[in-house]
């Protein structure tokens, strides 16, 4: 079985077992396996419903969640196991083990776009930890054309334009794919 070389051109959908009204990933806008990804979301008229239009810092630590330890490990798992995403799903739960610290410095609103830059820590037994920032976009930026020629070292000291607007600092961010089991 032939693999992307990363999990850019990659639909979210098809990595994520997250349902439709909480998936939080649209795109993966940056990843380079064995160090970390960015990835970007808009909040949904759903996700902000009877919370006064502010996306809930819960659901930012969800979508951080899910572009990097789920994302991150679940690309890592298809090289190891040779499978696909599909037998990924069927065969193991995205868990979170824990959550280190998490300090918010600004909002995110309807409208408003996002990314999460996670740095991976650390990798074993499909067990991976994150840490990382989520950031606000500037309006209209072309974010493909932005990370083109991103790098690892960009990626390590949050190396982005002062214009993104830091909204969230996240630490120790665990998550484990657990087997299901038949009953």
């Amino acid at each position: 079985m032939e693999h992307k070389i990363s999990l850019l051109g990659t639909e979210p959908a098809d990595v994520l077992i997250h349902g439709p009204k909480k998936l939080y990933v649209n795109k993966y806008n940056w990843h380079v396996p064995d160090a970390g990804i960015i990835a970007s979301y808009a909040p949904r008229d759903i996700d902000v419903e009877d919370h006064f239009d502010v996306f809930r810092g819960v659901d930012q630590i969800e979508s951080f969640a899910q572009a990097t330890t789920v994302s991150c490990s679940a690309y890592l798992e298809t090289i190891k196991q040779n499978c696909t995403f599909d037998y990924l799903k069927k065969t193991f739960t995205p868990l979170f083990i824990s959550i280190g610290q998490v300090n918010f410095r600004n909002y995110l609103k309807l409208g408003d776009v996002f990314i999460c830059v996670g740095n991976i820590t650390a990798y074993k037994y499909r067990q991976m930890s994150c840490d990382g920032r989520i950031y606000k976009v500037p309006a209209g930026l072309d974010l493909d054309e932005y990370f083109k020629d991103f790098t690892v070292e960009n990626l390590r000291n949050y190396q982005l334009s002062e214009e993104f607007i830091l909204v969230a600092e996240l630490f120790d961010i665990i998550g484990r794919g657990t087997k299901r089991t038949i009953n």
